[in-house]
């Protein structure tokens, strides 16, 4: 279910992650509040509206793909990410444009599915723990059953009705006072176990259960324009005509709670309904973010391999515009969906691109690259700040690392001064100098006796030496 923020509130949660490039955020969060508020209009004017797709321009590593993939899980929307270059022109060899609306509906139903699962967790977890406690403490057998004696009524259940109907009537002798007791006496016994179970007191115990088996994948028994879309049919077609297999497997009682949680969960799911509320929410909610979008662009000389990607300009077009897309949950309508493309657009522009695609991304934002002040930012700031990564990872090794406020200055400077020297790779380029700096004490953990380390600016110029000196610095480039 999308979630209904305000852009600010938009732009306030994406500061949490990204550091700097508020222009893109802004247009971003202004995309997604158009959406609830067009939700708001009388239905006659709602289906005029469309998206405003936004063409993400900057350099790599400083936010582009973390825009788009923070922004889906904020508003809970289905979200592909693709890349442009995966793509060929209908004729050639490779996957076809239309995949990435395929794609985009599986996110869909996986998320709904998940969503219901955990809406009826608890009754599935009530139905585990009796599936769990049949294992553990299982009921007496009281009757065989009906046994066949023709292989005809095995299969078709034509048994004489006037055995059965003696079956059912059948008088069950009257038990004495004792054995009434007896059974009394297990049953409660059966509840105190039971009660013990859901409690969690039995999860240690080694138990062995039938879980169901995976289904073999049929990638590359069959071929085609669209071999996915065929397999997955396939695979669906044959799993409801054939029973599904099981294997013995051992495990404890608190895992196997956890495998029949979600195999209770997926028996109390209605299919239907799930294919309904995906559909809906690919087409009305749903974010399809197109990577290196710069590299399908044109230049000049319309030679090569350029006549393939003005192919896939044409073939994304339709797909922008709004279409109509087969997948097997049925027709996909695009023209409410949100379109995110991104790229460098170092050697060809935004221009180089066919007009008509141009026209169907009216937003654009240039992203800035990261200045010292965003670097140390972004090793600070964010929740899951570079630094608080490294202390974390290496203190499972009974490593504690701190860094001095000199010696984050010093990183920060570093990085930005390798950027503007070399090739701008962002962010990334923190991710290179930290793996430098930290090699040794990496290497070296875990040691005989928890140590505690402290990083000095010091430290810093004397391990990373060789890249202040250094003027090729490619070694060094992720």
């Amino acid at each position: 279910m999308e979630m209904n923020y305000t852009p600010k509130q938009i732009v306030s949660k994406l500061d949490k992650y990204i550091v700097g490039q508020q222009d893109a955020k802004k247009m971003v969060a202004i995309a997604l509040r158009n959406r609830w508020r067009a939700k708001q209009l009388p239905e006659d004017v709602r289906e005029e509206y469309v998206p405003k797709n936004i063409l993400l321009i900057g350099p790599t590593g400083v936010g582009k793909t973390e825009i788009a993939r923070r922004l889906a899980k904020l508003m809970k929307a289905p979200f592909i990410k693709v890349e442009a270059t995966k793509f060929t022109e209908v004729g050639y060899v490779g996957r076809d444009v239309d995949q990435m609306i395929r794609d985009l509906v599986e996110n869909a139903v996986r998320m709904v599915k998940e969503q219901m699962i955990e809406e009826q967790k608890v009754k599935a977890t009530e139905l585990a723990n009796k599936r769990l406690l049949d294992i553990l403490w299982p009921k007496p057998v009281k009757d065989e059953g009906k046994k066949f004696t023709n292989p005809l009524e095995m299969l078709f259940n034509t048994a004489d009705k006037n055995t059965v109907s003696n079956d059912e009537t059948a008088i069950e002798p009257e038990k004495s006072d004792e054995e009434k007791a007896d059974d009394a006496e297990r049953s409660q016994k059966r509840e105190e176990f039971y009660n013990r179970l859901v409690a969690g007191m039995m999860d240690d115990r080694e138990i062995e259960i039938d879980v169901a088996e995976a289904p073999k994948s049929f990638t590359g028994i069959l071929a085609g324009n669209n071999a996915d879309e065929i397999t997955s049919n396939l695979q669906d077609m044959l799993g409801s005509m054939m029973p599904n297999k099981t294997k013995k497997r051992h495990t404890t009682v608190g895992k196997a709670r956890e495998i029949y949680i979600n195999e209770e969960g997926e028996k109390l799911l209605d299919m239907d309904a799930v294919t309904e509320q995906a559909v809906y929410q690919a087409e009305h909610e749903g974010i399809v973010f197109i990577d290196e979008f710069d590299k399908i662009a044109s230049s000049n000389q319309r030679s090569g391999a350029d006549v393939s990607r003005e192919g896939v300009q044409r073939d994304i077009l339709p797909i922008v515009e709004g279409a109509t897309v087969n997948t097997k949950y049925g027709p996909i309508k695009t023209e409410h969906m949100l379109f995110i493309a991104a790229g460098a657009f170092h050697v060809s522009k935004p221009s180089d691109l066919i007009p008509e695609l141009q026209g169907r991304f009216p937003i654009r934002v240039e992203l800035n690259s990261l200045t010292q002040e965003d670097f140390k930012a972004i090793l600070t700031t964010p929740e899951q700040a570079l630094l608080k990564q490294y202390h974390m990872l290496l203190k499972a090794d009974d490593v504690t690392i701190h860094f001095t406020d000199e010696s984050i200055d010093k990183i920060a400077e570093l990085a930005y001064r390798v950027n503007n020297e070399t090739e701008d790779i962002g962010a990334r380029r923190l991710h290179t100098i930290l793996e430098k700096l930290l090699q040794d004490i990496s290497f070296n953990a875990p040691p005989e006796s928890p140590v505690d380390v402290t990083i000095t600016a010091e430290m810093v110029m004397e391990r990373l030496e060789t890249i202040v000196q250094d003027v090729d610095l490619s070694n060094y480039i992720l």
